[in-house]
């Protein structure tokens, strides 16, 4: 089993995407959209209403000839921060979406052979993007082989039941609630282990740059090493912390580590990153054996 260097899109409609998975946190989107309408309504207000609103500004803080600017400069203000709300609404769906499908195909077409896969498992399954995306894939290869998805709560798994219902691959998909900082599985159990847009909200109750929540993430890596066979192949997209990754990785001793192309997710930088464990050699006389626990 190997790690492929090329990446795989897709151009499957958006509306069937969502028909299917949904918004998972349709209340960010709906948050940005009410405030984006709030302050375009309210520049187009300063627009309709511009010398009155001028009048207002002269009168409370006795501007004088200054009162136009500072009117003006409050109306494009509100105008700018629609644009941009709008923009980050935007993005935000596009990367829920469309986006979270396609970079799903890519990792799925970044490990080499799926007929030989008989375990995998996605860690933060959600509502199964990811995780039917690798049923899929063993399907069409015809493979006996199973996904496992993992989540944290036992209505998003199923959902994620659901979901892979109205995919056509539920034979294929089994899912189960657990702690992803100890996972509920024995050492080397998966042939591939992979992780979308997941690892960053780890530990996020202690803020997303605190030293604790780093080492959360790191323990949730070391996790994911550890459940992997020897020879196996990791696949993680995730958000802003890659470099740790990448370091942890590398100190666990894996082997063909590849960083993908920048992709904005989510209004932030997002990678996939690809490993190979390596095979373990039987401990001899003067041999240590490495411990993927962190």
């Amino acid at each position: 089993m190997g790690i492929k260097a090329n990446t795989v899109t897709t151009n499957r409609e958006w509306r069937q995407i969502y028909a299917i998975y949904g918004m998972e946190q349709w209340q960010t989107l709906l948050f940005l959209l009410c405030h984006a309408i709030f302050f375009s309504l309210s520049s187009v207000v300063f627009l309709f209403y511009f010398d009155p609103i001028c009048a207002f500004f002269n009168s409370f803080l006795s501007l004088g000839a200054a009162a136009r600017f500072a009117a003006g400069f409050s109306g494009a203000v509100l105008g700018i921060s629609a644009v941009c709300l709008f923009f980050a609404a935007g993005n935000f769906f596009y990367s829920a979406l469309p986006l979270h499908y396609d970079m799903a195909q890519r990792m799925v077409g970044s490990v080499n052979d799926w007929s030989t896969v008989k375990t995998a498992l996605d860690i933060g399954c959600g509502r199964g993007i990811l995780l039917n995306a690798v049923a899929t894939q063993l399907k069409k290869t015809g493979s006996s082989g199973r996904v496992v998805g993992l989540d944290r709560s036992k209505r998003t798994t199923l959902s994620t039941l659901r979901t892979a219902n109205m995919e056509g691959v539920q034979e294929y998909v089994t899912c189960r609630e657990g702690d992803v900082r100890s996972l509920p599985f024995g050492d080397n159990y998966f042939d591939v282990v992979v992780s979308g847009v997941f690892f960053h909200t780890v530990g996020k109750e202690y803020g997303p740059r605190t030293v604790e929540a780093a080492a959360e993430r790191m323990r949730v890596l070391g996790e994911m090493v550890r459940v992997l066979k020897s020879d196996g192949v990791g696949v993680v997209w995730d958000l802003m912390h890659v470099p740790e990754y990448v370091q942890r990785l590398q100190d666990l001793k894996m082997e063909d580590i590849r960083v993908s192309e920048r992709v904005t997710a989510f209004m932030v930088s997002s990678h996939i990153v690809t490993f190979r464990k390596p095979r373990q050699h039987i401990a001899g006389p003067g041999e240590v054996r490495l411990d993927w626990r962190c």
